[in-house]
């Protein structure tokens, strides 16, 4: 068995291709294949299911993909401890993402840290934050950023807290709302059309939580749409209203002119909690180790 090898069948489960492999380590698809297949041999087992348009472990290849992944991450470590630490560390760190974080938070960590450590490269998905959970847990990335948690496998870190506001069309009915007040109660919006990320999304899932708590009812979802600026676009055209973040509305919260409302939710007591998550069942790669403490410093440490 040969480090190779591992490294080819992580990266094919990873990105779910061998062509996707091939590009992200600079081989071809050939070598790619023969490397797994070597591998395959070796252990007597079939690792990759290569049916259909995407790559998957097999049952076997799940059980054996954890193993690959803290091998080559351990080995990875070990190579760094017999060399000064610094400017040396190279590699790439998987990101998984939701919204939020994704578009606010990852992108000055990812650059603040490439200046420090410019040999490392980032590849980043963004997603809902059940999925990103469930790929930090399978091992698909290394790093997560996500709106919860609900799993004994992740290490987590709060990095920071967000409230919910509604932001709404800028039509006569909330243009005359917002002459009275610059908030809004449930009543006021009860009725209303509602626009979501997907139900993983950590956004959907606080608020719909409460009002089936305090209200004991659903709310009227008028679509499912998987982007911020998507949602933005719906409400600017008067298909619904949304739930946000304040991070996300924030850019029309102080802009007058802005194409939409945004309004503080009266008698909502809610918060958003932000996390930087990791699996503590794998050992990370110096690279990401080293990311990791990274934002640990910059969010957590200065609290």
């Amino acid at each position: 068995m040969e480090f190779k090898q591992l490294e080819a069948f992580v990266n094919v489960i990873r990105y779910k291709s061998f062509s996707k492999a091939a590009e992200a380590t600079y081989l071809t698809q050939p070598t790619i294949s023969t490397h797994i297949s070597s591998l395959e041999r070796e252990l007597g087992v079939k690792l990759v299911d290569r049916r259909g348009k995407e790559s998957r472990p097999t049952k076997q290849g799940r059980a054996f993909y954890n193993y690959a992944v803290n091998i080559i991450n351990t080995r990875e470590r070990a190579m760094m401890a017999m060399q000064e630490f610094g400017a040396n560390i190279s590699g790439m760190i998987e990101i998984k993402t939701s919204s939020i974080p994704g578009q606010f938070i990852v992108p000055e960590l990812i650059a603040g840290f490439h200046e420090k450590y410019p040999n490392v490269v980032f590849n980043v998905e963004q997603s809902d934050s059940d999925k990103v959970c469930n790929d930090i847990i399978e091992n698909l990335g290394d790093i997560g950023f996500t709106g919860y948690f609900e799993n004994n496998s992740l290490k987590c870190e709060l990095l920071f807290k967000d409230r919910l506001v509604l932001m709404t069309p800028k039509n006569e009915k909330f243009m005359k709302l917002r002459s009275i007040s610059d908030k809004l109660s449930i009543a006021d919006i009860i009725h209303e059309d509602f626009i979501w990320r997907e139900e993983g999304s950590a956004t959907r899932k606080t608020f719909e939580r409460w009002v089936a708590a305090h209200e004991n009812r659903t709310l009227n979802n008028v679509a499912t749409v998987n982007s911020i600026e998507g949602i933005k676009a719906c409400v600017e055209k008067g298909l619904g209203v949304s739930v946000l973040s304040l991070s996300a509305a924030k850019k029309e919260l102080e802009d007058p002119g802005a194409d939409m409302l945004v309004f503080e939710l009266e008698g909502v007591d809610l918060e958003r909690e932000f996390y930087m998550v990791y699996n503590k069942n794998t050992t990370l790669s110096p690279a990401a180790a080293k990311f990791r403490d990274y934002v640990v410093e910059k969010y957590i440490s200065k609290r």
